[in-house]
């Protein structure tokens, strides 16, 4: 499995994908206010019943990319890959046994801070008897280590599987795989196949509502910020191939559409009919990118300014204009890249004023 979120060096980077990218009260309230499901850790001696409501909806079947996956009985055993479904998991109020480790963006203990935040309040938090096993997912899928977790469903509904992972993953248990584009699976359809696999589709219907709601009253207090153009992309001033842009089947995008700005006509036009979560753009048509603001992930401060002083990428309208988002805190970028409704509660204090600060510069 290919990772969008990949930061390593860049030669490397460029043979794979590119990418860039508190109301923790409200992280809080989204994740907890409904009822905690513990499947328990792979050394637990029994295993949670499941509710009797939720048992009533089975068996359910979820249709993706590669068919259509049969979940017979509430799982009481839940394995994650890729990002986004162990938040969506623990914000439905159930503990995976097994979840990858952040090892981009995430803390000392390969964990974000929303998702210690809603392991704290279920009651395993990482380094407890009932927290999810880690695994690394720093060269695959880990087959091995899923196995030995013995799950009753793989949820992957964000995902980049491909047909022979997901081949592999169906002899271990069940798999609900990405609906369509790779690493394109919207957070609330996320949400919404999860809720379904689980026996939480009332609760999923819920979280998604609650948490589009807050997104929405963050987002009008910076009232600058609505009906502004954008481009989200990835810009590296010393690569050959140093410009990428985001296209409306990734989550970044979605995000700042979803909070009212517009997306560059020169991403719709140039990305109609892709099933690609970017798009190339030559560093010599920087000039062409117009948006008011553009918004990117770069390592470092010195990065940003490189980006300014480039003589092509430098032409960009938005940069030239100082309407350039160039953020550095790779776990804000992970909060958006791949957008939960865990995450995003968590990002909203810092992410939105850097983009009001943006939107100010617009003439």
């Amino acid at each position: 499995m290919i990772s969008p979120l990949f930061y390593g060096p860049s030669a490397t980077r460029r043979t794979l994908f590119k990418s860039a990218g508190k109301a923790t009260a409200v992280l809080a309230a989204a994740a907890l206010t409904l009822s905690a499901c513990s499947t328990g850790p792979a050394s637990s001696t029994s295993d949670a019943s499941s509710s009797s409501s939720g048992s009533s909806q089975f068996p359910v079947t979820i249709k993706h990319v590669f068919g259509e996956t049969t979940v017979k009985a509430q799982p009481k055993r839940v394995v994650t890959v890729s990002w986004v479904n162990d938040d969506v998991a623990l914000a439905l109020g159930v503990v995976p046994v097994g979840v990858p480790k952040n090892e981009w963006g995430g803390n000392g203990q390969g964990s974000t801070p929303w998702k210690d935040a809603a392991l704290k309040e279920l009651g395993a938090s990482f380094g407890s008897d009932k927290a999810p096993v880690q695994f690394s997912e720093a060269d695959g899928i880990n087959f091995t280590e899923i196995a030995k977790l013995t799950p009753d469903v793989i949820l992957a509904a964000y995902s980049g599987l491909t047909e022979e992972d997901y081949k592999k993953l169906t002899e271990i248990a069940p798999v609900v795989a990405h609906p369509e584009v790779a690493y394109g699976t919207s957070w609330q359809d996320s949400t919404s196949i999860i809720g379904k696999a689980l026996g939480k589709e009332a609760e999923a219907t819920k979280l998604i509502a609650d948490t589009e709601a807050t997104v929405k009253t963050e987002a009008a207090k910076y009232p600058q910020i609505a009906g502004k153009s954008f481009i989200y992309g990835n810009l590296e001033p010393a690569s050959a191939d140093g410009v990428n842009i985001y296209t409306a089947n990734d989550n970044r995008p979605r995000f700042l559409s979803g909070i009212g700005m517009k997306l560059a006509s020169v991403v719709e036009e140039n990305s109609k009919g892709s099933k690609e979560f970017f798009i190339p753009w030559s560093a010599e048509k920087a000039n062409e990118l117009e948006a008011d603001v553009f918004v990117t992930w770069v390592p470092d401060a010195a990065t940003a300014d490189s980006i300014k002083s480039d003589p092509l990428i430098g032409q960009i309208p938005a940069v030239k204009s100082g309407a350039l988002v160039a953020d550095s805190d790779n776990t804000l970028t992970l909060s958006i890249s791949a957008a939960s409704p865990l995450s995003l509660p968590w990002s909203l204090d810092t992410f939105l004023p850097q983009l009001a600060t943006a939107a100010d510069a617009v003439k």
